[in-house]
């Protein structure tokens, strides 16, 4: 007979499920971020399949898997089920040497496992919610290095689960909050916009060697630039934050500031980029550090998804008495039915590609706190054109 695994007492095991649940990752589509970390756990600690598994009430869910095919499982033949019992990290050499192990379905049938490792995926309260876990249909053993490897990885996985929470928690802070939030993001920003100037400044004359190191240090301090844009833009979006003031202003410069940071990212990836000013002035109603922040997560998109050879536009014109800048590429595109999901927070047009997803999550809020209309146009495998639609007055 299969033995099953030991349970929590009630009271435990009640608030491990209410915590687990609380992280609203549950049947969440796949994204890069965790599909790194299998990917990651499998090639370190070469096994046939890892998993990112969450031990729900009555089953146990993937996050992400590499090497089994499907997304969760009964909880009835969970061995990590087992794993969430143990104090930070199991690992079962051979499960037919295993008493808890031996008769699993999963070991005596397809897909024959063998051999277990999994790294605690805790809360800061101590609460189990699932592991990192290798499984392999050989017996063997991890090295330290392979452990000491499984358990940053499971600490990668709760800081993720952490940062998510706490941007849906950031939607209930106090205006208070959100403008102390927002102040020392725009203080913060001023620092690092004297930084890049000055790397521009020490372009001139520099050796090529020295040019290559401010490349790179123009490049960090780019997307640390663009970090704070972020954090400004959640300070100030929906969910009763602090509306920013909205002023009339020449955007022109805001547009070609936004150009000028992301025109060597997309030299680096042989993206064509153009920056067209076509009425100057620009007048629009806006916040010049919020329309930066937009306009930076659009084109940093439009350069991503834009492989080697294609172009990208950033236009700033005037239609039908409003200002309009449009970001246009011919990259990846996306799918018209799924256009408006791609706008919520972790979403992703391709799984495979860096970040955490909340670009076109951080554009919706900016757009919004802006009171900017935004338009899509896009075809999958042809490019994008998002529209960004401003009151002149």
């Amino acid at each position: 007979m299969h033995q099953p695994a030991a349970k929590l007492p009630p009271h435990t095991e009640s608030r491990r499920i209410e915590s687990l649940r609380a992280y609203g990752i549950l049947d969440t589509p796949i994204e890069a971020v965790f599909e790194d970390i299998t990917r990651i756990a499998s090639a370190v600690c070469q096994t046939p399949i890892s998993v990112i598994n969450l031990v729900d009430a009555d089953r146990q869910w993937f996050k992400s898997e590499v090497g089994l095919g499907v997304r969760e499982t009964p909880l009835e033949t969970s061995i990590c089920a087992h794993a969430i019992l143990e104090h930070d990290f199991l690992e079962v050499p051979d499960t037919t040497r295993d008493a808890r192990f031996a008769s699993n379905p999963l070991v005596t049938g397809d897909p024959g496992l063998r051999f277990y490792a999994g790294a605690l995926l805790k809360t800061p309260d101590g609460l189990p919610l699932g592991t990192v876990c290798v499984l392999d249909t050989e017996p063997r053993t991890l090295t330290p290095e392979q452990v000491d490897t499984l358990r940053a990885l499971s600490r990668q996985v709760m800081a993720q689960l952490e940062l998510r929470r706490m941007l849906a928690e950031a939607h209930a802070v106090s205006e208070h909050r959100a403008r102390v939030l927002a102040s020392a993001g725009h203080d913060l920003k001023t620092p690092l916009r004297a930084a890049l100037y000055a790397i521009s400044r020490a372009r001139v004359g520099a050796s090529e060697a020295q040019l290559q190191k401010l490349d790179s240090a123009e490049q960090e301090l780019t997307i640390v630039h663009q970090t704070f844009g972020e954090l400004i833009a959640s300070a100030t979006g929906r969910g009763g934050f602090a509306p920013p003031a909205l002023e009339v202003a020449d955007v022109a410069p805001v547009v070609e500031q936004v150009g000028a940071s992301w025109q060597r990212s997309a030299v680096r990836k042989q993206v064509a980029f153009e920056v067209r000013i076509e009425i100057a002035p620009c007048p629009a109603r806006t916040h010049a550090g919020l329309l930066e922040t937009l306009l930076g997560n659009l084109v940093s998109n439009a350069v991503k998804y834009t492989a080697a050879g294609g172009r990208v536009e950033l236009v700033c014109r005037q239609e039908n008495g409003l200002t309009c800048i449009d970001v246009i590429d011919t990259g990846i595109g996306m799918d018209p039915a799924r256009v408006d999901g791609y706008f919520n927070a972790f979403q992703q047009g391709d799984a495979r590609s860096d970040g955490l997803g909340i670009g076109l999550w951080i554009v919706r809020q900016t757009a919004d706190a802006l009171a900017a209309d935004l338009d899509v146009a896009s075809t999958l495998g042809e490019g994008t054109r998002i529209t960004v639609r401003l009151p002149t007055s």
